[in-house]
């Protein structure tokens, strides 16, 4: 063997070697894609409401399963059909369309519990298995590798707009119906739930991370997620050379919008600001600031840094509660 050749590693036991005249054994990369195939397809369920349907990942044992919140759109109950057949009436337990992501609950017992992974030790480059219920065609496999890592996507909820962050791009084939499956890394662990096609080999997922996890522990607690709101918009801008070496950053986030009687506005922020911190954490994007407003942060006194000109201004804004 050459010196050169790199040993691949299995993250799980390879599958047996076929036999027989006409058959061929596995190759490295057909055998994690039919192991994490295996591993999954348990765990997802295909579902169906009076208005469509999609597929769902369960996240507990006891019936939790979670999914998209376009799949659910206004509905409060459906039907879930595991990957043996089983079927169980459901029940929304909370929805945030700000995030696409929802958690409902089988009446009886559902799929057994998914492994969760962390979606930001994903790279580009790196195998990914979706497996959903495309057209309705349950436990339907595909795979394909991480295309891109932190791409941003639009969401709206009446008149709250939103961006979904850090969604994972990738070339596995996804179709209508997928929404609400999983994405899966090698080793079988759910990495982010599948929620658009942007077109052929251009697929979206949302991505389960820590900011991902304490929306699900919110819609399991609570139903919704309450988020706080400041009444800006703003552009990421690079900050000019000198502050950029004193502050150690090259990005902040000017204000290219104020809305009037917001809390920015009362709080005295004006638009062309470059927004600098809030509650003394850097900004550099609009999903910055996206992370410092859950419910929390509604009525507390957050400390704002922005450059005006030459001079650097302080001010307190006090967030509302964001309505939709």
């Amino acid at each position: 063997m050459n010196s050169a050749a790199r040993e691949v590693v299995m993250p799980f036991d390879p599958l047996p070697q076929r036999s027989g005249p006409s058959q061929r054994p596995l190759d490295a990369y057909s055998q994690i894609v039919v192991a994490v195939a295996r591993t999954l397809t348990p765990h997802v369920a295909s579902i169906s409401l009076r208005h469509g349907g999609g597929s769902a990942v369960a996240f507990t044992d006891d019936g939790f399963l979670l999914t998209n919140a376009h799949v659910i759109g206004r509905e409060s109950r459906g039907k879930a059909v595991s990957a043996d057949g089983t079927e169980q009436q459901f029940d929304v337990v909370g929805a945030d369309r700000l995030s696409d992501l929802a958690v409902i609950r089988t009446r009886g017992a559902g799929p057994p519990a998914a492994v969760l992974g962390d979606a930001d030790a994903l790279v580009v480059g790196e195998l990914v298995v979706a497996v959903g219920s495309p057209l309705g065609l349950s436990g339907s496999v595909t795979a394909g590798v991480v295309s891109a890592l932190g791409r941003s996507l639009p969401a709206r909820d009446g008149r709250a707009t939103r961006v979904i962050e850090d969604v994972i791009q990738t070339d596995a084939a996804l179709n209508p119906g997928n929404s609400g499956g999983a994405l899966a890394n090698a080793a079988g662990e759910v990495v982010g739930i599948n929620t658009a096609v942007a077109g052929i080999g251009l697929g979206m997922a949302v991505p389960i991370n820590s900011t991902t996890q304490r929306i699900i522990s919110t819609l399991l607690g609570e139903g919704r997620v309450r988020r706080a709101y400041l009444g800006i918009i703003g552009s990421p801008t690079p900050v000019p050379s000198p502050l950029a070496e004193r502050i150690g950053r090259s990005k902040a986030l000017r204000l290219v919008e104020v809305l009037s009687g917001g809390p920015a506005d009362t709080a005295g922020l004006k638009r062309g600001d470059l927004l600098l911190t809030v509650a003394r954490e850097p900004v550099s994007s609009a999903q910055d600031i996206q992370r410092q407003l859950f419910g929390e942060a509604i009525g507390l006194a957050l400390p704002v840094t922005v450059l005006r000109g030459d001079a650097m201004v302080d001010v307190i804004a006090v967030p509302t509660e964001l309505t939709t």
